[in-house]
Parts: structure tokens; C-alpha cells; sequence
């Protein structure tokens, strides 16, 4: 029987074999798997403790901010609190970035996270997840001294997201193939539990808030009723899956196929996923798997951002699904 093979383990085999690669990468991922074993540690106890419901208070997004939201937030600041390589954190749950002090003349990273992903299940002990993005900063083009943070998805380090559902999982990449962990509670510790994941280029479902149906585009509609006409030849009807966490919904389509969407709407057509944290990570992993990450009209990696919780329509998945899914879609434009 071989050997378990530890997060740390395995990024420090990556960095052998990428003799370009520093150990920065891997001091930052090592923060940011401690930030998700202690978010775990939380929520196991969440029923015991006084972290469920609201704390009155509404982010940056408008929305309700539930207890655990702050506390993951705070989480993931924390152990960033005393880096020199991470200068810049930038959260879901904070208006403006925050600059880690220790790291404010060193630090070369920037980190993004969307510190707890579907908090309408907390209450009912649902999935959550824990979303991030790493980007090397550069020197700002108003040659103030400061440093840029704002880049496109395709320049990321890396990007993934943490699992809290029946295990803990993490999933990230590097540009270097996806690799899977899952959280041994007992000792502290993830371990590789799947390596190099290609994921299918078509699926059998899909994940979407029907909900939101009246609010959509005539492409949107008329995509949804195709996969749900019977064509047994073209593998439909799809299935329906939404379990209200960005992260779970994901990580289904990029094991099982299928695809995701979160599209604009008619009265607001920028949509309500944010690029920086949400949609561009998910992109790296999903289309380092082999799928592809859209708007719904063009390819998230590619856009540029302009304020760190810009909002983004998602297609994300197979490549099929995804590119069925725009020929839907992109008549629209004309």
C-alpha cells in the first residue's frame, strides 16, 4: 500500500520538477489549507457555539451577513497577518482591499476569496465552500509606487476552492493539471486523493436557480428547454442539480460533467458572480480539466477587470455543454 502523499508533500514534488517554481507558492498555500482546517474546525461546531444566524450588518454586495461569514473572513486575514509574500487580501466580505502590514514593502501575491460560498446553507447544514485566487502583483501603471492587483484570469497563480461537505476537501491548480485533497481530520492534514483530473466533455446535468427564469434572456429560456426536451440520442433530458453553493455545484459538473450557469439577467445584465473570486478560479480549474468558462458570449480568462468585486454572468463545464450553451446565447448580442 503506498504511502499518503500531504498537500505540502506534493507541491514541494511540483516545485522539483518545475525548477522555475519558488517555495513562495507553497508558503502561500500552506496558509490558505490551515485557513480551511480551521473554518472546518468552525463548523463542525457551528450548532454549539454562537456562530449561526445573522450579525445584523450588510457587505459590500448587499447582502445579509451571516456570523460565519465574518468569522471566515477573519479566518482567512488572520493567517495571512503575518506573511511577506501576500501584500494584498481581497474579500468577498470587505469593501476595500486589505493591505497585510507585515508584507507591505515584501509582499509580491495577492490573494483573493470568497471566504464562505453559499451561506444560505448554513443554517440547514448544507455544502459550503471557500473560493481563492493567487495573482503576482505588478507595479501599478500610475507609477505611484503601488502595486496592480486587478488582472485578468488568465494570469492567475493559482486558483481553487476548499469543500466543506460529508469531508473536506481542497482542489487547486497551478496551471499544471488539477489536483484533489481531502482533509484527515484526525491528524491535521490534507492528503492527495486525486491527481490530474479530466473532467468529461459533455455531461448529463445541469445546475441553474430555475427560480430566475421570468427574469431571463429568450436565449436563456430556450436553452433550459432544450435540455430538458427528451432526445435520447443526444443523452436528454439533463437532470437538474443546485444545491445553492457556487463551490459544490462546480465540483460536481468538474466530476460528473454537465455544466453550471449563473446567467445576467434582462434588467441586469452584468450578472451576480463575481469575477475576481468566484467565476476566474473556477475557470482555472475547470478549463485545466478541460472544460471552458464563459460568460455566455466570451471566455472569462480573457476579460480585464476593473474594480476587485466586479460581477460576471457564469457557463461553466463540459466544453461541449459550454459551447452548445453560447450558440444559445451569443445571437443575442447582435
Amino acid at each position: 500500500m503506498s504511502r499518503p502523499i500531504s498537500l505540502t508533500q506534493h507541491i514541494l514534488t511540483q516545485q522539483r520538477l518545475h525548477p522555475e517554481a519558488t517555495g513562495e507558492f507553497s508558503a502561500i498555500m500552506t496558509q490558505i489549507a490551515l485557513g480551511g482546517k480551521m473554518i472546518a474546525q468552525d463548523l463542525r461546531q457551528a450548532g454549539l457555539l454562537d456562530i449561526l444566524g445573522t450579525t445584523g450588518e450588510v457587505n459590500v454586495q448587499g447582502e445579509e451577513v451571516q456570523k460565519l461569514d465574518q468569522r471566515a473572513n477573519e479566518t482567512f486575514v488572520q493567517v495571512f497577518e503575518s506573511s511577506t509574500l501576500v501584500r494584498t487580501v481581497v474579500s468577498e466580505e470587505m469593501e476595500d482591499p486589505y493591505t497585510v502590514v507585515s508584507a507591505e514593502r515584501t509582499g509580491k501575491y495577492a490573494v483573493f476569496f470568497d471566504p464562505l460560498d453559499g451561506s444560505s446553507n448554513i443554517d440547514v447544514n448544507a455544502s459550503l465552500g471557500s473560493i481563492f485566487s493567487i495573482h503576482r502583483l505588478s507595479p501599478s501603471p500610475s507609477g505611484n509606487g503601488g502595486a496592480s492587483f486587478l488582472k485578468p484570469g488568465a494570469e492567475q497563480v493559482a486558483g481553487g476552492y476548499i469543500l466543506f461537505g460529508a469531508s473536506t476537501i481542497l482542489v487547486y491548480t497551478c496551471g499544471d493539471g488539477v489536483h484533489l485533497f481531502t482533509l484527515n481530520p484526525g491528524i491535521g492534514e490534507f492528503f492527495l486523493s486525486g491527481s490530474n483530473i479530466t473532467m468529461p466533455a459533455h455531461g448529463a446535468i445541469y445546475c441553474v436557480n430555475e427560480g430566475n427564469c421570468l427574469k431571463w434572456s429568450n436565449g436563456m429560456k430556450n436553452y433550459i428547454d432544450h435540455l430538458q426536451e427528451i432526445d435520447p440520442a443526444t443523452g436528454r433530458p439533463y437532470s437538474l442539480r443546485y444545491t445553492g453553493c457556487l463551490a459544490a455545484d462546480v465540483h460536481r459538473v468538474l466530476l460528473k460533467g454537465g455544466l453550471y450557469l449563473y446567467p445576467g439577467e434582462v434588467d441586469k445584465p452584468e450578472g451576480k458572480l463575481r469575477l475576481m473570486y468566484e467565476a476566474a478560479p473556477l475557470t482555472f480549474v475547470i478549463e485545466q480539466a478541460g472544460g471552458i468558462g464563459s460568460t455566455g458570449f466570451e471566455r472569462i480568462q480573457t476579460i480585464q477587470p476593473k474594480t476587485p468585486h466586479q460581477r460576471v454572468p457564469l457557463v461553466i463545464g463540459s466544453r461541449d455543454d459550454v459551447e452548445l450553451a453560447e450558440k444559445f446565447l451569443k445571437p443575442e448580442m447582435g
